[in-house]
Formats: C-alpha cells, structure tokens, sequence
C-alpha cells in the first residue's frame, strides 16, 4: 500500500505523539546515560573547538615554521614535534580540522538529504517509485564509494568543495537504503494503518507518523558517515586533491611527512592517531544515538 491517499486529515497520532513524560525520572535517565559516555563527548567536544577556535590551543603559527626548529620530537612545547620547516605539528593538526570537519560536513549533507528523500520515495511513493529509487542505488552501490569521490575530483578541479560533492555522492546510497527499510519497517505498525485507513494525507501522515521515527536512525548513520567521510577526504587529501599546500588539513599532513619516515615518525604517526580516534570516536556516537531513539 502506497501512501497516496489524500482525503482527508487524519487524527490519530503515533506512539510518540500520545505519550506524554511519566517522570522526570525516564529524562534524568537518558542524561546519566550520556553523561555515562564522557570518554566519546569530551573528546569530540574538543576536536569541534579546535574547528571554531583553534587559537586556544596552539599559539604557534601553522603556515610559517622556525628552520632552526626544523624535525623537532614531540616535547612540552611542540605536543606532536615540529615538521621540515619547522612547524609546529600539533599547530597545523589543530587548524587543519576546520578544513577537514567542513568537507565532511558538506559531503554528510549532500548524502543524508538526497538518500533521505530517495529512500522516503521508495518506500512511501509506490512500486514504480520503488523500483527506480533502487535502480539508483544499485547504480552508485556498483562503483565503489571512493572511486567515486575519486574521478568526480578528477573531472574537476581539486579542492575541498569537489572532495565534499563527491564523498557526498558516494554516500546517497547507504542513506537511501536505510530510510527505505526503516520507512516500511515504521509503516506496518498499527498506528500508519490506523492513519492511512482513516484518510490521512500524504505529507500529514509523514510527517506526523513516519519521518519522527526515522529520523534517529538516519541521525545515528550520519554520525557514523561522518567519520567514513573524515577518513575518505584524509585519503584523497593524501593523494593530493585536498587543499594545496601550506593549508593545514590532516591528510596532507601525513603525505608530506612520509618523506621523513624514517627521521621523524611523528609526522604521520600523530596525525594519523588523531585521524582514527575521530573516526572510532563517530562510530561510537552513532551507535550511542542509535540505541536512544530507536523504537
């Protein structure tokens, strides 16, 4: 059954919207639990700050280096040592996040909101809607998601608004394949079969019964896209389609310390840690937000 009635309004509300808050005790509940995850949210807390206001840790300048400092380990006043220059590393891991943190941002927007609405067509709209949506996704599942972001920046010209367009192309399909199956998952309950049955409209009955219970999952999978994304644009950006040199950004940092491996291991050892801490870190947010709204 296809979504397409359009008598008239429906009243009968979804679980979420009949419940009212029992106690406070049920939200004192669910803040303890995310204060029980401290170890995920301080973390990310400081890595957001480090995009916004990266002055506040490092007073060092990320472009300009001392040559006498040049090749420095990792002391009290150079965190992650100093670079070829004489820069300071943990300076430029610092400044570089905005950069990257921005393009995967981008890419996660493009992703979540164009599989969003092809995965609500899919599942709402009817067979032929169905059957095309999918088609699509069959199509961007048949190229692997960083050959994809790969030729599309190729085509273009490199930068990190084409690095974000393409991940963010290569992410549409996870996104339409999970609201998909959490659409017909949420409409064979019986409060959509009360509304579609009474003649709900089509955008009342999404958005009163569907989207409010989709919206966690697709919350929880970009969180967890957005350290996939973090991860695609540090690879590309270490390929050298990210931002041109001196701009910070964490994987140009690793490509222009593999030089000097085998003299300063700092220089792709810490950035790269900083790089897999922010990925795991996404990970575990997501599924953190997945067991708080999924019903």
């Amino acid at each position: 059954m296809s979504l397409l009635a359009d008598n008239v309004d429906t009243t009968v509300e979804s679980p979420n919207a009949q419940q009212k808050p029992k106690n406070s005790s049920s939200g004192a509940a669910t803040v303890r639990r995310w204060l029980a995850r401290w170890w995920v949210l301080i973390p990310l807390a400081i890595m957001l700050a480090w995009a916004f206001v990266p002055a506040l840790f490092s007073g060092h300048d990320p472009i300009t280096g001392v040559p006498a400092d040049k090749l420095m380990g990792p002391s009290a006043q150079h965190l992650f040592g100093t670079d070829h220059l004489g820069r300071d590393v943990f300076s430029r891991v610092v400044y570089g996040t905005r950069q990257t943190l921005l393009t995967a941002g981008l890419a996660c927007l493009i992703g979540s909101i164009i599989g969003s609405v092809l995965g609500l067509l899919a599942g709402t709209a009817g067979r032929f809607a169905d059957s095309v949506a999918m088609r699509l996704v069959d199509v961007i599942l048949a190229v692997p998601a960083f050959l994809i972001a790969l030729i599309l920046v190729t085509a273009t010209e490199p930068g990190p608004l084409s690095l974000g367009i393409g991940v963010g192309i290569a992410s549409i399909a996870a996104f339409a394949r999970l609201v998909r199956t959490e659409v017909l998952r949420v409409r064979s309950r019986d409060f959509v079969q009360a509304a579609l049955m009474s003649g709900g409209k089509y955008f009342t009955v999404l958005r009163r019964h569907i989207i409010p219970h989709v919206i966690g999952p697709v919350l929880s999978l970009l969180a967890v896209d957005l350290g996939a994304a973090i991860l695609a644009i540090s690879g590309l950006g270490f390929l050298g389609f990210g931002s041109p040199p001196p701009t910070p950004e964490w994987g140009l940092l690793i490509s222009e310390g593999r030089q000097y491996l085998s003299v300063a291991w700092w220089l792709t050892t810490l950035p790269g840690l900083v790089i897999v801490a922010a990925v795991m870190l996404m990970a575990t947010l997501g599924r953190a937000i997945n067991k708080t709204f999924r019903f």
